[in-house]
């Protein structure tokens, strides 16, 4: 069973990202984190294998919470799913060793971030 953790302190984009994710794939669990703090937290009772993260959010923004979440689950793979498109801010991502998406969150933005987690 594949579990993704989606982190946007945007419930809509929360939202967004759980309805197509589960119009591609009813079976999976999908938990929810508003925060990096709460992303961390979360991993107290789960163990995603897909993490969706936005950048920048209240508190701890996804680039901070990145090193948290790969200590706790080293298996999962984290997408950046930002507005933030600046080549810095891809570059952090690829230094991190983590995918980049950008916004607005679409079911083929979704469809390629799926895409390249079962092709990994």
């Amino acid at each position: 069973m594949t579990t993704v953790l989606v982190v946007d302190d945007s419930k809509v984009s929360r939202l967004l990202s759980k309805q197509f994710l589960l119009n591609r794939h009813p079976e999976w669990t999908i938990a929810e984190a508003a925060s990096g703090e709460e992303a961390i937290d979360k991993l107290q009772n789960v163990t995603p294998d897909l993490v969706l993260l936005d950048l920048n959010m209240p508190g701890m923004g996804g680039l901070a919470a990145v090193d948290k979440i790969q200590a706790k689950c080293p298996a999962a793979h984290i997408t950046l799913l930002t507005a933030n498109v600046q080549d810095a801010t891809r570059e952090k991502a690829n230094a991190l060793g983590i995918a980049f998406a950008e916004k607005p969150i679409t079911e083929a933005c979704i469809d390629r971030i799926i895409a390249v987690f079962e092709n990994q």
